[in-house]
């Protein structure tokens, strides 16, 4: 059974940290139903309509509450300032918005009824969209579909929106695209000259060559324009689009149909071309990517000032072409901050070598040999060095070649094998501006968590991201351990799995009343997303393992006021005792709390009610797979939510 606390079905939260990010999330998404307008529920003197949930059964109104509830609803009578509830008392003081029982706190204990934010008025630009889009077919674009889109053609037309500012222009696009209202009529009232920014991604079915066309004529100012997916378009009016753009400083061409003359024009005509997306163009050789660096006609350097380079997914030539043709690009592009291709590491080895090829080719390129002498390198004398930021892929035997190569690098993706690494293996990840820093293991045993904490001490405070994948956490203390060390995170993940319990039978410790949140020795300003996921081949964790894990656990969230996004997924232990400890501590802590993922762990409904009447900014809840929590508990969350009229999505199932 699933549900969520708008509209749409639950969705598990869960995912790995990428490189330079955080954990990806899965959330029940969803928006108010009904078709009514603002102005509407103005005129009839109601708010917006009550959200639908889906469950078991048909949808329902109002959050998923059946017959039952609603008949005892206003039965309820209101709490006093003081409730008392078997074994718990609940002080509502005179701020509190509403009430909340909170079933099961100790004795003694109390919490503060300053819930989750309520649901805000929308802003009135926000209004005036969803009523353009809303009425863009029957209102705005009506003359023009049927008098004038397929009897003539116009270079400019001089409709409703030339007085529309460009950002909203292309909001409104976005919001046509997502809520499919987007028709070919209303992209020729909306390409409009003094747009500066154009995203065509929500719409890649409506982009034909005759759009192409109009954006090149019209769309003279555009400094930024992404074709994600628009494969519709011919590689000539691609061409016209390069051609027809100069002043383009992002283009995203990734699936479309890119070739050797789209990426020659790119190269040629986009002088302030800074980012440039090729990814899983399926005719971008490497020919092709030559030519973006290099005009053979000209017999000169293009794209001086390119930083950013996309060209993930691209066919392998299967000859070695491909790691030549990236260490071309290397060499030819200045500026270049950012290649992404799986062949990167294979083309520093090239370079790194010095076996570059000196001979020119038959199209008029200049030699490896050639390009590097440009860049300083003389035969035989001090390796070059790149200015590369940002390195991925690398795997441990090429650590030693990407660190003398790219020195400067502020952000590194590397995978790690089973055995342990060369001795000063470690050390070499240690750049000097290394910011963010990205490690997996391969292995079917994975790494010793242990074997990260010279690395961590090393880089200290300089360190903002770390995810980790695959690591063993054999010694309980090793995570505590490791954050100590790096207080200037901002972003931390991780994937572990413990040793299996070699020793099932001993008696399992007492569990404290409240846990120590003083384990580490200072706090985390800076931290705001933080994820732990458990794995266990055995399906048995030892049980210090637990108690180490929660308490570094309830140590870590007292300690970081800016935490925006919490993802404990699989966790095998009790963390109802953590929660009532932290939202007990001075601060309160998780004031800043936005995205809390507690999926397949174990967590009870006095968790989730704890959360809800808790002071913060919470507004999303995954209870997915919590085997504690039943469809009643989760029935109740939802009208206490609809009640108060919170702006909280709690998906469940």
């Amino acid at each position: 059974m699933a549900g969520a606390g708008r509209a749409g079905t639950a969705a598990r939260g869960g995912g790995a940290a990428l490189p330079g990010g955080g954990a990806a999330l899965g959330w029940a998404a969803g928006s108010g139903a009904g078709a009514s307008s603002p102005a509407e529920w103005g005129a009839a003197g109601r708010g917006p309509p009550a959200p639908v949930t889906v469950g078991p059964g048909p949808a329902r109104r109002g959050g998923g509450a059946g017959p039952e509830e609603e008949a005892g609803r206003d039965a309820e009578p209101a709490l006093p300032s003081t409730c008392h509830f078997p074994g718990a008392v609940l002080s509502r003081p005179r701020c509190c918005r509403g009430r909340l029982p909170v079933p099961d706190l100790p004795a003694g204990r109390s919490v503060c009824c300053q819930m989750p934010r309520r649901k805000e008025v929308p802003a009135l630009g926000g209004l005036c969209l969803q009523s353009l889009a809303q009425h863009m077919q029957s209102i705005w674009v009506k003359d023009y579909s049927e008098n004038y889109l397929d009897k003539y053609q116009f270079r400019f037309v001089m409709g409703p929106f030339n007085d529309l500012a460009g950002s909203l222009v292309q909001d409104l696009i976005r919001l046509l695209g997502e809520s499919r209202r987007l028709t070919r009529a209303a992209l020729h009232l909306l390409l409009l000259p003094h747009l500066r920014e154009l995203s065509l991604r929500p719409c890649p079915g409506l982009v034909s060559n005759a759009i192409g066309q109009l954006v090149a004529l019209r769309c003279k100012n555009l400094s930024s324009l992404d074709l994600h997916g628009c494969s519709r378009l011919s590689a000539d009016v691609l061409v016209d689009l390069a051609e027809g753009l100069p002043r383009l400083s992002r283009l995203g061409l990734a699936e479309t149909q890119a070739n050797v003359q789209v990426l020659s024009a790119v190269g040629s005509c986009c002088r302030h071309l800074q980012e440039l997306d090729v990814s899983h163009c399926k005719k971008v050789s490497p020919r092709a990517l030559r030519h973006l660096a290099y005009d053979p006609l000209a017999r000169s350097l293009c794209c001086p000032v390119l930083r950013v380079l996309l060209a993930r997914g691209l066919e392998p030539a299967g000859d070695g072409s491909m790691a030549a043709a990236l260490a071309f690009l290397l060499l030819a592009l200045p500026r270049l901050e950012f290649l992404a291709h799986g062949a990167v590491p294979d083309a520093l080895r090239l370079l790194h070598g010095q076996q570059l090829d000196s001979t020119r080719d038959a199209e008029g390129f200049p030699s490896l040999e050639e390009l590097a002498r440009w860049r300083g390198a003389a035969p035989g004398g001090s390796r070059l060095t790149l200015p590369l930021r940002r390195v991925e892929e690398v795997e441990e035997p090429d650590l030693a070649i990407v660190h003398a190569a790219c020195p400067q690098a502020e952000e590194a993706s590397v995978w790690l094998g089973d055995g342990p690494g060369p001795a000063g293996g470690w050390e070499l990840l240690g750049w000097g501006r290394l910011a963010r820093l990205t490690l997996g293991c391969t292995g079917w045993q994975g790494r010793v968590l242990a074997e990260v904490l010279p690395l961590a001490r090393s880089l200290g405070t300089r360190l903002q991201t770390l995810a980790l994948h695959g690591f063993c956490c054999q010694d309980e203390l090793s995570l505590a351990t490791l954050l100590a060390s790096c207080p200037g995170l901002r972003a931390f993940s991780a994937e572990l799995h413990a040793p299996p319990d070699t020793d099932p039978d001993r008696e399992t410790p007492a569990e404290p009343p409240r846990w120590d949140t003083d384990l580490l020795p200072h706090g985390f300003p800076q931290l705001q997303s933080f994820s732990l996921a458990l794995a266990s081949t055995t399906g048995i964790f030892p049980a210090q393992y637990g108690l180490a894990l929660r308490a570094t656990l309830a140590s870590l969230l007292c300690r970081a006021p800016r935490l925006q996004t919490l993802c404990l997924l699989s966790i095998p232990f009790p963390l109802d005792s953590v929660f009532e400890t932290v939202l007990a501590a001075p601060g309160p802590p998780l004031l800043e709390l936005q995205e809390l993922s507690l999926a397949e762990s174990r967590v009870s409904s006095r968790t989730a009610w704890l959360l809800l009447a808790s002071e913060g900014r919470l507004r999303r809840l995954d209870l997915s797979h919590c085997r504690d929590i039943h469809r009643r508990d989760y029935d109740g969350f939802l009208q206490a939510v609809r009640k108060q009229r919170l702006d909280l999505d709690i998906a469940w199932e």
